[in-house]
């Protein structure tokens, strides 16, 4: 039969997706299935499949089979235009334009654009939007039938075409391996099935470097590794395409030709880096020794030390007053933030400047909270730091001409950002690196702050000394011993509780009903001020399914508001987000966080209100670069203090994901309170497993 999508009711990881159709003269009905896949309000479907019962939503139809097909009548041609499909066409103009031209609305669209200025408030640019907007459309459509043809997810097609818009047929027939990396959700086993079926040969060059390439690229983004062993990649490539180490080195000493890897000696073996990453590492290293070496813009000034600082806090003092390079680190009560503002008095008393900064808003945020000073995200710093064309000479100096830098959350600043960010620090001032060492390493490649604190050279001090105002605390306790090896005393106390669950779908159900009911009920907060996190992003008690279930419960589907499906997510207003990639043109970074302030059918995006209440953009095309806060991963919440924290810890997939550092990061980032539920032999795990190390080549770099 052939019906219209209403509106998408579920869509689950796996693309099994739900929605509310209408056949032409008969009453609304629920349809279900995985061949649902990527269908949008508003568009007309051929589908196949059988009535049955479901036990919550009566009487559906179970698709076994979906096509899209032109609208034919008068009603289904206004829903498929009013629906936000085409975009710079609403409901109002919809049905203007279906009010002029009827049944032959599309045709009119597909071969006499022009005409649509017969319209009223269709002008030249209006006209111009919609026939590119129908275009796209599609093309798109088109390709999606190629990637039903290759057995993929026709969800994939809008994201193809949005990297490579008219190009994107050709770029599949022809070397379907440059999508890997530059389309969000392929990955080389998607990009070599379409590659195989049509017609590249297992052992073609094309073939084979790209394997490579991915399990570089992989390392990195899997496990923050700069390189690989050459064994390691020999074996893990040939595992991949099934195919001999000696055709897979061939193609290796190619691509060290092409300058796209480099191979080198590194502790007695061979390692391989790609380019970019080895390009950094090597940068960073040398603007390290630059710094080091520079004659102080501070060395000679005197200074008042602060008789209120514990020993080991005038040392660091004294270290980050007269040391071009130091690192501050401790952990959490040991009086970091007193110290790095006790440096910057001492350094404004000398008539010196000084720029604090984080990587993320947050840190950022709460760095200028703990200090009484204003601090700023890298990322702003750096734009901030950039010259423009303005010829003010009144304008005010750039953050990175300071003569003290500091960077808080250290342990977050990964390769590339620690590059960009050091190369930007003048020689002669200074820069102070403030984190605890026993966190999470950084999301992207590399694991600086570590690395730096294995140099000898590299003046440090490590606060340890816990302040008796601190020292009462159930959290701080609690995160001491497990950077100790040590189990917390359970069931808890003072901020820290552990509340014992074993089955996994009652941790996650007790989670969600301690974060939405119970802790705002007896602490008299509103949900907000309560955060999940998760150690895992998939599974019972991840970050998905969690986070989908108290988005339902605090801000559920209402008929008269407008929502959004993106593959498995639904925006809708009133939605906490974050971005999860910097986007400078946006002038939104990793971290940030904002609210859902309008979902706009007709212009195909999201409209978000920032933190510090600036509006941004974001087309329906763009929408992976969000997700949404009701649970996020505890990578994503580093830098970032919440008054009350509710996790699961189940041995869910071995246990993978379950470190001593994840648990240690987890817990110090509730400043009241933070409940742990879930298995007791998972927290015994965590606490136990140390988890391996990144390959990184920066302290051999700086020790030689």
């Amino acid at each position: 039969m052939e019906a219209s999508v209403e509106r998408l009711v579920f869509v689950r990881e796996d693309e099994f997706t739900i929605a509310r159709m209408t056949a032409e003269g008969g009453p609304g009905f629920i349809a279900a299935g995985r061949a649902l896949a990527g269908v949008q309000p508003g568009e007309t479907l051929r589908l196949t499949g059988e009535w049955g019962e479901h036990p919550r939503h009566g009487r559906r139809f179970t698709v076994t089979a979906c096509e899209r097909v032109a609208p034919a009548t008068v009603p289904a041609i206004r829903a498929y235009l009013g629906s936000g499909l085409i975009r710079g066409i609403g409901p109002r103009l919809a049905h203007a334009i279906v009010g002029h031209f009827g049944e032959s609305t599309l045709h009119v669209i597909d071969t006499d654009p022009e005409r649509l200025r017969e319209v009223i408030n269709i002008g030249p640019g209006r006209q111009a939007q919609i026939v590119q907007a129908w275009l796209e459309q599609k093309s798109i459509a088109a390709l999606m039938l190629v990637l039903q043809g290759f057995g993929l997810s026709p969800l994939l097609a809008a994201k193809i075409y949005q990297v490579y818009g008219e190009r994107s047929a050709d770029v599949l027939a022809t070397d379907p391996y440059q999508l890997i990396g530059q389309v969000r959700g392929i990955a080389f086993g998607i990009a070599d099935r379409i590659a195989l079926r049509s017609g590249v040969p297992e052992r073609s060059p094309q073939r084979i470097k790209a394997a490579i390439v991915d399990r570089l690229e992989s390392a990195g983004v899997r496990a923050g590794h700069c390189f690989l062993p050459l064994t390691a990649l020999l074996a893990e490539t040939a595992e991949l395409i099934d195919q001999d180490r000696a055709l897979i080195r061939g193609s290796l000493d190619a691509l060290t030709a092409e300058r796209r890897v480099v191979v080198e000696a590194l502790s007695g073996q061979s390692v391989v880096y790609l380019k970019e990453q080895h390009s950094r590492e090597v940068a960073l290293a040398a603007q390290l020794t630059r710094l080091l070496r520079a004659k102080s813009t501070l060395l000679g000034r005197a200074y008042e030390e602060d008789e209120q600082l514990h020993d080991d806090q005038r040392a660091a003092m004294t270290l980050a007053l007269t040391c071009t390079v130091s690192i501050l680190t401790g952990g959490p009560g040991c009086g970091k933030s007193h110290t790095v503002r006790a440096i910057a008095a001492a350094v404004r008393a000398m008539g010196g400047t000084v720029t604090l900064t984080a990587p993320t808003g947050k840190a950022a945020k709460r760095l200028s909270e703990l200090t009484g000073l204003p601090a700023m995200t890298v990322h702003r710093m750096l734009a901030r730091a950039e010259p423009d064309d303005s010829p003010d000479l009144f304008s005010e100096l750039s953050p990175t001409q300071a003569d003290l830098i500091v960077v808080d959350e250290a342990s977050m600043l990964d390769l590339h950002l620690a590059t960009r960010l050091l190369a930007a620090v003048p020689t002669g001032s200074h820069l102070l690196l403030v984190g605890d060492s026993d966190q999470l390493p950084s999301i992207g490649p590399g694991n600086v702050l570590a690395d730096l604190l294995n140099v000898e050279e590299i003046a440090r001090v490590r606060l340890t000394h816990v302040f008796r105002q601190a020292a009462g605390s159930g959290i701080i306790q609690a995160a001491h011993r497990i950077r100790a090896g040590e189990l917390p005393a359970l069931p808890g106390r003072g901020g820290f509780w552990f509340e014992e669950v074993g089955d996994p779908g009652k941790v996650a159900e007790r989670v969600i009903h301690l974060a939405t009911v119970a802790i705002p009920r007896k602490q008299n907060v509103s949900p907000d001020k309560v955060q999940v996190l998760c150690p895992m992003r998939k599974g019972t008690t991840g970050t998905l399914e969690i986070g989908r279930t108290i988005q339902d419960r605090l801000n559920p589907a209402r008929d008269e508001i407008p929502e959004h499906w993106s593959g498995a997510s639904v925006f809708r207003p009133g939605d906490r987000v974050m971005p999860i990639r910097n986007n400078y043109d946006k002038n939104v970074f990793n971290g940030e966080t904002a609210t859902v302030a309008a979902v706009l059918p007709q212009d195909r995006l999201i409209r978000l209100t920032t933190d510090d209440g600036r509006s941004v953009d974001y087309g329906f095309d763009e929408l992976d670069d969000l997700t949404h806060c009701y649970a996020i991963s505890v990578h994503r919440a580093q830098g970032s203090e919440y008054p009350f924290v509710v996790a699961p810890l189940v041995n869910e997939a071995g246990g993978v994901m379950l470190r001593r550092r994840l648990l240690y990061t987890l817990v110090t980032r509730a400043r009241s309170w933070v409940v742990l539920v879930g298995q007791r032999e998972a927290l015994h795990l965590a606490v136990r497993q140390l988890g391996s190390r990144r390959n990184t080549g920066l302290t051999r770099r700086l020790q030689t």
